[in-house]
């Protein structure tokens, strides 16, 4: 240790360290206690010795110059007891917070499975060290979770850029390729383009919904929905799903852009994953507290333990759907608006198949529970 180790431990960035504070407040308490009491003692001492007889006067003077004595030396004992005790106390006291620091000090993105695990009474330390526990544990989720989405994003988008330069590469290596067939292969790059194009952009609507709302706007579930509708009818017709709606006012507040991809997801997704000759029906209504929209759709069965796992990215139902273009954000996507609208969400799969999809937010100045 070097010389100025000891000052170094007492003094921290020009204060003394939280041990030496508690131990001056235990011992300066204790000592202040004693002082008064002995101050007392003397004042009734002295007051007794004044109504003392005349006889007895030289006796009380001998007493009170060895009861000045004897205050000094029991102050003397009290106040190195009260240090050595207080200095004990503390480092007692502050030993559970020496081990939230050393551990926390200790874990990285690397070790996030460790844990403090404090034992002891039941008081602030302990509750203290079971909510860094659970934040940790938090950490670690979010830590792991994130380490798959981005594992699952760079295969995602290396599936499509290995397909492209596979097509390039044998249109390039044959030698009887004619204008016919390399524009078949340009044809096909650039549909593979666009499902990039399309995975990207997912990605950022995701990571943009999960950053939460920066403006809040009036909107009607009702309105957006019909103008999804419009652009998708086209699809349904062509794929012969049957789409029914129910589109009563249903006005809330939030980022509409937001909104609106929730809405397009919710009803990309029911057309996606949906079966021939399939049905959907949307539904937007409004309660004094809630604006609802309810999505439902045909389609393959599906596990009531196989939902939670449906809204996790890169989560597709099986082969049996009518399109095979998505990249199992959509359902992501529609958890992460919600969330950041603070809106309820429920899924539950349909009996004979399909998925029941339900998203109610807030009605202006309506507090959440």
């Amino acid at each position: 240790m070097s010389p100025r180790g000891p000052l170094t431990y007492i003094f921290r960035s020009g204060r003394p360290v939280l041990r030496v504070q508690l131990t001056l407040l235990y011992s300066g308490l204790f000592l202040g206690v004693l002082a008064a009491a002995l101050f007392a003692a003397g004042v009734l001492y002295q007051h007794s010795a004044a109504r003392a007889p005349n006889g007895a006067s030289a006796a009380s003077v001998g007493g009170s110059h060895a009861f000045d004595t004897g205050p000094a030396i029991i102050g003397l004992i009290a106040a190195v007891v009260a240090i050595a005790g207080a200095w004990w106390l503390a480092g007692r006291f502050l030993r559970p917070l020496r081990a939230i620091a050393a551990t926390a000090q200790d874990i990285s993105a690397a070790n996030l499975n460790r844990r403090l695990h404090l034992s002891g009474p039941n008081d602030e330390l302990t509750d203290l060290g079971r909510t860094l526990d659970d934040l940790f544990g938090r950490l670690e989720a979010s830590f792991d979770a994130q380490r798959h989405f981005v594992a699952n994003a760079s295969h995602e988008l290396r599936t499509p850029l290995a397909g492209q330069r596979t097509l390039l590469q044998v249109a390039l290596a044959d030698p009887d390729a004619d204008a016919q067939s390399l524009r078949a292969v340009c044809e096909e790059a650039l549909q593979l383009g666009g499902q990039q194009e399309r995975l990207i952009e997912a990605l950022l609507t995701l990571a943009t919904s999960e950053r939460g709302v920066e403006r809040w706007e009036p909107v009607d579930l009702a309105e957006i929905t019909g103008s999804v509708l419009a652009a998708r009818q086209d699809a349904a017709r062509h794929e012969r799903l049957h789409i029914a709606t129910t589109l009563n006012a249903a006005p809330t507040t939030g980022d509409p852009r937001l909104v609106a991809s929730l809405v397009a997801n919710l009803i990309d997704n029911a057309l996606r994953h949906n079966v021939d000759d399939g049905h959907v029906s949307i539904t937007t209504d409004s309660t004094p507290e809630q604006a609802v929209i309810k999505v439902s759709n045909t389609g393959p069965a599906i596990a009531g333990q196989e939902i939670e796992r449906l809204f996790q990215p890169f989560q597709r139902t099986g082969a049996n759907r009518v399109q095979h273009d998505g990249h199992g954000l959509g359902l992501a996507i529609v958890s992460a608006i919600a969330e950041a609208h603070a809106a309820a969400l429920n899924a539950e799969p349909r009996p004979h198949g399909g998925l029941d999809v339900e998203v109610r937010f807030r009605k202006p100045g309506i507090a959440s529970a």
